[in-house]
């Protein structure tokens, strides 16, 4: 048994080691930053790490050149979704020209400038997320999407976690894999960057579907703690609340941590100390 669980977003796909091995030195990671948002030693955050990423990418092409081509090796769907985010950020300069019309590259630039980001490292990340995202919501079939969320849910029936963490589309995988296992009973669920709501791209693929605009609290959660922060150009819509009522705390706050939608900063943050500390 493990007080925390915690679930990855993207960008943690680790090639030529084992997952177990990455989910020990993640799961160290983690508990280090928790644990520094605490003021507590590493030592005293019992946490265990549910890595998915390798299911997301089984068979997948490699990727070809570096950050400045990341973007041009995406398929159709990729793009779409990014469009699709382009479009939930509503820039007025994407959008001067008529919706969706300005070129990819162009538009994911416009973002950094938008929130004071590298655009070289910004064009890698979008392409990192949104191929992870796709590999999960739309691939081909059912596989990547039911190993993924099968993991999740083997590595919380076998903690029985009081609190289960998720960042990014972790949130998205825990989410249906909580309501694929109503049995699996967890006090809190703190989901933090949380692109739950993103439009078409991921919020009307959820399973289970949301019903008049809305999704539900996952059966067995007891309480559900999100966080945002306002500089998170992927933690779109917000606030999460309006489309998850079922939230019982969403923070949308400015706490100056931002590297680009990044755990790290999350999981040092006062918010997230605020909220786990009850639990541990």
């Amino acid at each position: 048994m493990s007080y925390i669980v915690a679930v990855h977003g993207v960008g943690n796909h680790t090639p030529g080691h084992s997952p177990e091995k990455i989910a020990a030195e993640r799961g160290a990671v983690w508990a280090a930053q928790l644990a520094a948002g605490l003021g507590a030693e590493p030592a005293a955050v019992d946490l265990a790490f549910a890595y998915y990423a390798h299911h997301l990418r089984a068979g997948a092409p490699t990727a070809q050149g570096g950050a400045d081509s990341a973007l041009d090796h995406l398929g159709p769907d990729e793009t779409r979704a990014i469009a699709q985010w382009v479009d939930a950020l509503a820039l007025p300069e994407a959008t001067a020209q008529g919706r969706l019309t300005v070129p990819l590259r162009a538009a994911v630039d416009l973002i950094a400038r938008r929130f004071s980001l590298d655009g070289r490292l910004t064009r890698l990340f979008v392409a990192t997320l949104f191929r992870e995202v796709t590999a999960y919501l739309s691939g081909p079939d059912e596989s990547a999407r039911t190993a993924a969320r099968e993991q999740v849910a083997s590595v919380i029936r076998a903690h029985q976690p009081r609190v289960v963490i998720a960042h990014s589309l972790g949130t998205v995988v825990t989410y249906e894999a909580l309501h694929a296992h109503p049995d699996l009973q967890v006090e809190l669920l703190l989901t933090l960057g949380s692109p739950l709501a993103l439009p078409h791209a991921v919020f009307q693929r959820l399973r289970p579907a949301p019903r008049d605009g809305e999704g539900t609290q996952p059966p067995g959660v007891g309480r559900w703690v999100n966080i945002a922060d306002h500089g998170d150009p992927v933690a779109v819509l917000r606030p999460l609340k309006t489309y998850f009522p079922g939230i019982d705390l969403d923070l949308v706050e400015s706490t100056g941590l931002f590297r680009f939608h990044g755990a790290a900063g999350y999981l040092g943050s006062a918010a997230t100390a605020a909220v786990v500390a009850p639990y541990l």
